[in-house]
């Protein structure tokens, strides 16, 4: 018999998101009744202008009755009856939304940028629609605010994955300017250390240019902290520590229902991740070592010389094999914790950035999730760490550091339009 975790793989939903492909759907229609690919072989201009026109229009309908059905997804909501609404019967893996989106208006912004109703071959696809979610979703926090805390994934989000925040970083200069307005940042990072010397090692650019900000006046009391392995340790803004932060006991920040994760179911659900993920490295014969932390466990690639690298395909199986093993421990109903890709690793974390997000938003004075962004690249629905963070507030799904520079001044640039 087929079990369901395979089908799931074969179909490849774990590496879809639903929302964004109905939406897809939705677009492919007007595409091909209005694109002109034979245009290639008319002078006539007027026909490729024609054909732009009506494809903009049509989008621009789909997109308006698609923030239309997103409204009253919030209407259900707020009166708890969202699983009856129309949005959940068309699109049922579709979750909570803190905000309205102005789908619309985003699409006009990013159609300037990205061309989209102007293509003839290359219909929207699965990048151009969530850029456009994205837009909306800035567009909803500039006019709907105040934005009071923002806060980043580590790895593909600020800088290259395994790298670390340099100096020359280009979005450091954005996340100062974030902090000069007042804005509360958080870095919600899969790294975990208990030392604030390794994060200062990953983060001495930004935490640098801050200590510098501030002497020379341009930021006072900058707000600023770290929530390592997923959500398990905290780190606050410190100039007058060494390393620029100042670790924060738990019992200083943990929200009510973190504290009460037992240490031995802790240590009960970490046994059985690493047990799962041993089975994974003889089984598929990885060229893997085991990594057991005080909150986690994973694999991460041997040094021998003869060692191959992870395939994807690994990677994945990892993953999604060790989550249903952990998902079926007694320890997993005790308490959340997140299997997730890596891209050159898999970990299993207690607890998630659902939990640190929520722990971030408490600490920082109790910011509500309709007044927090989260950037991440991680965003499908198995082996992505982002995904959790979506229960703790409205999200920015982005593709590399150079997208997350693209989001900040695309923030500025609304903001000033709204003065």
């Amino acid at each position: 018999m087929t079990t369901r975790y395979r089908v799931e793989y074969a179909l490849k939903t774990h590496r879809r998101d639903q929302l964004i492909e109905w939406i897809k759907g939705l677009l492919a229609v007007p595409f091909v009744l209005h694109s002109q690919p034979t245009a290639a072989y008319d002078d006539r201009q007027d026909v490729l202008v024609k054909m732009a026109s009506t494809a903009h229009r049509r989008y621009a309908e789909i997109f308006h009755d698609v923030e239309d059905l997103i409204n009253d997804h919030i209407t259900h909501q707020k009166g708890g009856t969202h699983r009856r609404s129309k949005l959940k019967l068309l699109v049922p893996s579709v979750g909570v939304f803190f905000t309205p989106l102005l789908l619309e208006e985003a699409f006009e912004y990013q159609d300037k940028q990205r061309r989209i109703s102007s293509r003839r071959f290359v219909p929207p696809s699965f990048n151009d629609i969530r850029l456009i979610l994205n837009s909306a979703q800035i567009l909803s926090l500039v006019r709907g605010g105040p934005l009071q805390l923002v806060t980043f994934d580590g790895d593909v989000t600020l800088y290259d994955d395994g790298q670390s925040l340099t100096a020359d970083n280009p979005v450091i200069p954005r996340i100062l300017s974030l902090l000069a307005r007042g804005t509360k940042v958080g870095i919600v990072t899969a790294a975990g250390y208990t030392e604030a010397k390794k994060y200062y090692g990953r983060l001495q650019g930004l935490l640098d240019a801050i200590k510098t900000a501030v002497a020379l006046q341009q930021m006072t009391n900058p707000e600023l902290i770290i929530l390592g392995g997923e959500s398990n340790f905290l780190f606050q803004l410190d100039i007058s520590s060494e390393y620029l932060l100042r670790y924060v006991e738990r019992s200083e920040w943990l929200l009510p229902e973190m504290q009460q994760w037992a240490e031995e179911d802790i240590q009960a659900l970490l046994d059985v991740g690493e047990k799962a993920l041993r089975e994974c490295i003889s089984g598929m014969e990885l060229s893997a070592e085991i990594v057991r932390k005080e909150r986690a466990v994973g694999i991460i690639p041997t040094t021998a010389p003869n060692s191959r690298k992870f395939t994807r395909e690994q990677l994945e199986e990892t993953v999604l094999v060790t989550q249903q093993i952990v998902e079926m421990s007694p320890a997993a109903r005790k308490l959340p914790f997140c299997a997730f890709n890596g891209g050159n690793d898999v970990f299993v974390d207690i607890g998630d950035k659902g939990w640190g997000v929520l722990a971030c938003q408490r600490y920082l004075g109790g910011i509500d999730g309709s007044n927090t962004l989260h950037v991440g690249d991680q965003f499908l629905s198995a082996g992505a760490n982002d995904f959790k963070a979506r229960l703790a507030c409205t999200t920015a799904w982005i593709a590399s550091p150079g997208e997350t520079v693209q989001l900040l001044d695309e923030l500025t640039t609304h903001s000033h339009g709204t003065r």
